[in-house]
């Protein structure tokens, strides 16, 4: 799900754009890992800690941040180091956008959170693609072929069976394929840069007004009239995807 949203930014030229000054930003679920115990962080560089339970997010600061940012406001993300498995001490600046890309593999696992987003995207990869990119990721991460495919079958399989694949009944959009699926990631940029442009709020006052054949969009049985992001004039995009 992050090279999809990382894809979005770059057809949306916002990657090169200073943070500051963007319009879309991406936000990931994976900031939001709890502070570890010390048992739990052993057990953790062993290995052997289940990083894809629900559990293991910080619910609480997670919807807290997300109600600030629909509200607005510049916020402060919390820095994770996945070779410690710790909270940094340094923070990532947030600055109020009109799109926020937020991608994880349990975003629609909260229903407070769930319930948060205009647009739910499942990003749906096979599984041999996400075991092979999960090998390579963390091997770079400086870990043993043996603990990751122990872990993956231990804990990332049995977690994505029971608690993302079930979740996949909440998405709007469904993008098999991944990145490699253009038709569809073409179609929500033009969907973002519609948000952008405000023409997502013109195709709802047209159907309000009766007249929504005047204002064709893509995906418009997605847009929600009545939008919780109203007041902050924020519009949030969520993508959900099988772990990697």
């Amino acid at each position: 799900q992050s090279t999809v949203c990382e894809k979005i930014m770059e057809l949306l030229g916002q990657n090169e754009v200073e943070r500051r000054q963007r319009k879309v930003h991406i936000l990931s679920q994976d900031s939001f890992y709890k502070v570890l115990t010390a048992e739990q962080q052993a057990k953790a560089l062993k290995g052997q800690y289940n990083f894809d339970h629900p559990d293991a997010f910080d619910n609480d600061l997670m919807h807290t941040t997300l109600k600030n940012i629909v509200e607005g406001k510049t916020v402060e993300v919390p820095t994770y180091d996945f070779v410690t498995h710790s909270r940094l001490a340094e923070t990532t600046v947030v600055y109020p956008a009109d799109v926020v890309l937020f991608e994880g593999i349990l975003v629609f696992y909260n229903q407070d959170i769930r319930d948060m987003f205009h647009l739910r995207l499942f990003v749906d990869t096979d599984s041999d693609v996400r075991l092979s990119r999960r090998v390579l990721r963390d091997m770079k991460r400086g870990r043993d072929l043996e603990q990751i495919l122990t872990q993956y079958t231990t804990f990332v399989k049995p977690a994505f069976e029971e608690f993302c694949l079930p979740t996949k009944k909440y998405a709007d959009v469904i993008i098999p394929r991944g990145v490699d699926n253009m038709v569809a990631i073409n179609l929500i940029v033009q969907h973002i840069q519609d948000i952008l442009n405000g023409d997502i709020c013109k195709w709802q006052r047209g159907a309000m007004n009766g007249h929504s054949r005047t204002y064709k969009r893509p995906f418009p049985e997605q847009v929600e009239s009545g939008s919780v992001l109203a007041a902050g004039k924020r519009s949030h995009l969520e993508s959900s995807s099988r772990p990697h």
